[in-house]
């Protein structure tokens, strides 16, 4: 099925992490022929990225913004828009988490830490990208969810629930101008928040508790993230599409 992606120009948050879905979903997007702006705070692993599906043919920068911090995040958006001439795509998959802490024992520096990146940071980034499509009347955003109600991900969990929510009144909000907003969760995968914090424990609970024993990879979630920002996803907005096999 041709997606009618070629061409269109997406900024990817997260792109550093060579064992991350953003840089799963780079891939999966450049192979369907759009032109990519890569953003992490990594710029050594996001450059990385950039330079291999560069090789690969595909027409790509990468950028340095922390999303916490609003004025990286403006600076990154319109270098991408300035070098090719719109931003017509936003996967919003740039996050992270403290350590895996019970709640009683967390400090309030951890929770602050934990919203910032995954509720601010992915707020920012949204009001970044919001002019330059309300001004093309045409847009896809997905932002991203996960980790919710887990325990020792409680405040992580919560910042994510706050962006679907966040999701479904932006999505009413911008759908009169051509701005298609859904939120996407995937599964719990074998990407740098778990394999840097996680104990082998936590892992291997999560991979029992699954009806396919084993856990999200990248590869299982490029795909999807390709329809949910492509012109074939044109009548669903709004909506939360949650990866699980528990």
């Amino acid at each position: 099925m041709d997606l009618k992606l070629k061409d269109k120009v997406a900024l990817i948050t997260g792109a550093g992490s060579q064992i991350g879905y953003g840089k799963g979903i780079a891939r999966v997007l450049a192979e369907e022929g759009c032109k990519l702006v890569l953003a992490d705070i990594n710029m050594e692993g996001c450059q990385t990225t950039a330079d291999e599906l560069a090789a690969r043919g595909a027409s790509v920068i990468a950028l340095k913004a922390d999303n916490t911090k609003r004025e990286e995040v403006d600076g990154m958006v319109k270098a991408g828009a300035d070098h090719f001439g719109r931003i017509d795509i936003l996967v919003n998959n740039a996050g992270a988490s403290g350590p895996f802490k019970f709640f009683a024992d967390m400090t309030i520096d951890e929770w602050s830490f934990d919203i910032n990146v995954n509720l601010y940071g992915q707020m920012n980034v949204a009001q970044a990208v919001l002019p330059y499509m309300i001004g093309q009347k045409y847009g896809r955003i997905l932002n991203f969810a996960g980790g919710m109600g887990i325990p020792g991900l409680s405040i992580y969990g919560a910042a994510k629930s706050a962006i679907v929510t966040f999701t479904q009144a932006l999505s009413k909000e911008v759908a009169q101008h051509g701005i298609i907003v859904n939120v996407f969760g995937p599964g719990l995968g074998i990407t740098g928040l778990v394999v840097d914090t996680a104990s082998e424990e936590f892992k291997q609970d999560n991979i029992n508790r699954s009806s396919l024993k084993r856990l999200c990879t990248p590869e299982d979630v490029g795909p999807i993230v390709a329809f949910l920002v492509s012109d074939k996803c044109s009548y669903m907005t709004g909506q939360h599409v949650h990866l699980s096999t528990y």
